[in-house]
């Protein structure tokens, strides 16, 4: 079966892991994406590490780079030499798509932004992912998705509770604000493409990682409009729901997530204290909440009496809500995780040998993704593509590549 998107070309001029992550997205949904990389070095996180793959052919590919460019084909030119400049442009032109996160005019001495490519490709859809965006007072600034979290208001509800000593502000253990970005980035693209596909037009993308960064506060960001008092760290705990947060077991930790009345109810029975759920003072959530400190520490009394399988096993049987809090390996270990095939343990890489990598989350039920294509080599498709794509002959690859034009792998 043909996958959705299998009909588009996207040049991906885009390094570390907002841009990548969008195009990867693309390159799962059968887009051809030609990764443009720098000759001798490629993606800044090809050398991100460790972790690095020890063994086999694959040895010394990041695992950082790994997880963001699965199913692209590396194409490494040298941007800074006319003819490198010429062949990202004819490339453009053949393009549907094009993603880059250089700085705000960083691609204009090129001729590769938007105004340029646009006049040879109108209906060119051409994705700018920066720290603040194409406007404003900081938009020449860097943007790092660290410093995103702190400055768009995640790290200021998130992190141990303001009332403990030594409670201080956190980032999220994974870059959610690049992540986020990619796949803001890949929204846009997809809405781009059915106006496209009405009026033949293509346009400009505007995506910043601060924009989106406040954008995904969500509640939070509502809170304080509604408000107009900024929310506060809560730990594990939820500012709006009772009881919501993690709490100690007799062997480790329960996440219990009582979301309604009803479920409250059903806790408490579970829990053999069925006059909780009778009290006034905790019979409804709004109440509950009010009465947090109260409840809280009689909840997590309650949890230590047991182990957290022996919880899960009976609060799920009640259909409460709850969970464990998993390691990365016992993720890969869960029966869901399995029977889903979130882990792709041997994907063919271009060295010859395999690398592993982690599913796309997308289903299909008639034109499914392709995610079992490993990431790709520095350079490991650049005759492949310059041939294919622009039909250059192998005596213009060699005389390119004698140059240092252009970086490939013959093996």
């Amino acid at each position: 079966m043909t996958a959705p998107l299998s009909h588009l070309r996207v040049l991906d001029l885009s390094r570390v892991l907002a841009g990548p992550w969008s195009t990867q997205a693309l390159a799962d949904m059968g887009a051809d994406v030609i990764k443009i990389e720098r000759p001798g070095s490629g993606d800044d996180t090809r050398g991100w590490g460790p972790p690095f793959v020890a063994d086999g052919p694959a040895a010394g590919e990041s695992a950082y780079f790994m997880a963001a460019n699965r199913g692209k084909k590396s194409v490494a030119v040298d941007i800074a030499s006319d003819e490198g400049r010429a062949l990202i442009i004819e490339l453009a032109k053949k393009s549907d798509i094009l993603v880059e996160n250089y700085k705000v005019g960083g691609l204009k001495k090129y001729g590769l932004d938007y105004e340029s490519l646009s006049e040879i490709n109108p209906g060119l859809i051409y994705c700018s992912i920066t720290g603040f965006g194409q406007t404003g007072p900081y938009a020449q600034r860097a943007g790092y998705d660290f410093m995103i979290q702190g400055m768009g208001g995640l790290m200021s509800v998130t992190g141990e509770r303001d009332a403990l000593p030594g409670g201080g502000p956190q980032k999220a253990g994974v870059a959610l604000a690049d992540i986020l970005t990619g796949l803001n980035a890949t929204i846009a693209i997809l809405g781009a493409l059915a106006h496209r596909e009405r009026t033949g037009e293509g346009q400009h993308l505007d995506i910043a990682l601060f924009d989106v960064q406040v954008a995904s506060l969500a509640n939070q960001a509502l809170s304080y409009l509604v408000s107009g008092t900024s929310p506060v760290r809560m730990g594990n705990a939820h500012t709006a729901i009772v009881p919501y947060e993690v709490f100690a077991s007799s062997d480790g930790h329960l996440i219990l997530a009582v979301g309604n009345d009803g479920q409250f109810v059903r806790f408490c029975e579970v829990a053999g204290r069925p006059e909780l759920a009778a009290d006034p003072r905790f019979a409804v959530n709004r109440d509950r909440v009010a009465h947090r400190e109260i409840l809280a520490p009689m909840v997590a009394e309650i949890i230590k009496t047991r182990t957290t399988r022996e919880w899960i096993a009976d609060l799920e049987a009640a259909a409460v809500p709850c969970g464990p809090i998993n390691t990365i390996a016992e993720v890969f270990e869960e029966p869901q995780a399995k029977a889903r095939g979130l882990m792709n343990p041997a994907l063919p890489h271009g060295s010859g040998g395999t690398v592993p990598g982690v599913a796309s989350p997308l289903r299909f039920s008639r034109t499914p993704v392709n995610d079992k294509v490993a990431p790709p080599m520095l350079g490991e498709h650049t005759r492949e593509v310059l041939a294919r794509v622009l039909g250059l002959d192998e005596a213009e690859l060699d005389a390119l590549e004698a140059g240092g034009t252009v970086q490939s792998r013959k093996d």
